[in-house]
């Protein structure tokens, strides 16, 4: 058994090292070169450019909707009712290839690490700072370059027609999902940025009673509800202070449903052009039987061949009848589908689709300020738009699309390593005392155990070892490893 104590008590400072070391670990690079400083410092300012392709639409009532904490602001909404019902959307993504061009310093260390990296200690971002979360980043009250793709929806939420194209845009409401969500449920007012705004109101309320038909729309197409579990820390000063688990609720539904919609167009302009794009699919579980195995101790039958209708109708019947496991059994989907990936769709090629979200057309588009293939998916749309040939070939494209694979692996690596080590930094001072979990994984490496509250995950060293995963236990902490990010208990 390892050391019940490290040395010393841990700080915020611990677990930014732990990250860096685990980043360096994984291939991906924690901090920028000198040419990245030297090419940012060389940036005066905001990218602007004017001539008859760059719509003017800074005078629509734009508002980004994001985490409280979020300052890289990759898209905007807005909407319009239309006769009948109908409802025209317009969604902007920052046009962030208007000042980081293919092949610069910048670009190339975006290209390296591929997303931004997460961890509650420090952010990882994949473009600095005063890029992302200022001259990119679709800030309150400041003009900015966009890609717009402008969408008409009929009554019944199906899609009329889209349109992509360049464009200039002001925000006019910094929004927070929490705030936004609990106003939408009657449970809190009207968040005061949105207040200010004369028509902001109707506009949610639009978008929000939109958003749930599209989800509805995808769900009756068998779209999978998972519920993933990822919990963060929250910090007071130096100190973590608590571990809380995101909710899903309706604001991030509402920006999830508008950003898959928008995903599928950009997809399908860019193949109506015949052009090819890199896409981002689930290809159809693999492991499908276990998963019938699996629905089947659940006394469910589902279908030899793979279909989501079948599993998310099986999902949703779990979800209402056993929330509190719910996530557990989500987690056990999720493994079994296997992992999202990128690939390149070529015109008349094979379509691969994405299961989870049981949609054929899906590109990653709408977060380019911290997701490479989001960047290259704009640098194919101006390209097209402009008439001129891919920045990227087919060849390109396919490398890129294993290297975009290989490197959100290593990031999601890191994330999942530093959630750890936070849970063993919170709970070190804990030692000795009892806590209610379930179990969440029984096997021939140990019982696995995540308990209630705060919501972390650890190993059973001793006692019993003869419990089915979704057992309730009582457990008693005995030893934390920050560094390792090893939490232990024994049966209480």
């Amino acid at each position: 058994m390892h050391n019940p104590h490290d040395s010393h008590h841990h700080h915020r400072s611990d677990l930014v090292r732990i990250a860096i070391g685990a980043m360096t670990e994984r291939g991906l690079e924690p901090e920028f070169s000198q040419r990245v400083e030297q090419q940012l410092a060389s940036i005066g300012g905001p990218a602007s450019e004017t001539g008859a392709q760059i719509h003017d639409l800074t005078d629509l009532l734009w508002c980004s909707i994001d985490n409280d904490d979020s300052l890289d602001l990759d898209q905007l909404t807005v909407c319009e009712p239309l006769a009948q019902g109908s409802i025209r959307l317009w969604v902007a993504i920052a046009d962030v290839d208007a000042l980081v061009k293919k092949g610069s310093a910048i670009d190339e260390h975006a290209l390296i690490n591929t997303s931004s990296v997460y961890t509650s200690a420090r952010i990882f971002p994949m473009l600095p700072e005063r890029l992302s979360t200022d001259l990119s980043s679709l800030n309150f009250g400041q003009d900015r370059l966009a890609l717009v793709t402008e969408m008409v929806f009929n009554a019944d939420a199906s899609l009329a027609g889209a349109t992509v194209y360049r464009a200039r845009v002001r925000n006019k409401a910094k929004l927070a999902y929490d705030a936004v969500s609990a106003w939408i449920d009657g449970a809190g007012a009207l968040p005061a940025a949105a207040a200010k705004v004369p028509g902001m109101e109707a506009q949610l309320r639009t978008q929000d009673s939109l958003a749930q038909q599209l989800r509805a729309r995808r769900h009756a197409e068998g779209s999978l509800e998972l519920e993933t579990f990822q919990p963060r820390a929250v910090f007071d000063g130096e100190q973590v202070v608590d571990i809380r688990q995101q909710v899903q609720n309706r604001a991030r539904q509402l920006i999830e449903e508008v950003m898959i919609a928008t995903n599928g167009c950009t997809a399908r302009y860019l193949a109506g052009r015949g052009d090819a794009s890199l896409r981002r699919v689930v290809r159809s579980p693999e492991r499908w039987l276990r998963i019938v195995a699996l629905a089947k101790e659940y006394g469910e039958a589902l279908p030899e061949l793979p279909d989501s209708k079948a599993l998310e109708a099986f999902l949703a019947k779990r979800h209402k009848a056993d929330p509190l496991r719910f996530p557990d059994l989500s987690l056990v989907v999720v493994k079994l589908m296997g992992r999202g990936e990128y690939v390149v769709e070529t015109p008349g090629g094979p379509p691969i689709g994405h299961f989870g979200l049981a949609v054929r057309d899906y590109t990653h588009s709408t977060a380019p300020n911290r997701r490479f293939p989001d960047l290259v998916t704009s640098r194919l749309l101006k390209a097209a738009l402009a008439g001129e040939a891919p920045p990227y070939s087919n060849a390109e494209l396919g490398e890129l699309a294993q290297h975009c694979t290989r490197q959100e692996d290593a990031a999601q690596k890191v994330e999942r390593r530093m959630r750890k080590s936070e849970a063993a930094l919170l709970l070190e001072s804990r030692i000795g005392q009892r806590f209610d979990g379930i179990v969440t994984g029984s096997g021939a490496d140990g019982v696995w155990v995540r308990l209630f509250t705060p919501p972390a995950e650890g190993k059973l060293v001793s006692g019993e070892n003869h419990f089915k995963v979704g057992a309730q236990v009582r457990v008693k902490l005995v030893a934390t490893n920050v560094e390792r990010g090893f939490i232990d208990f024994v049966s209480a």
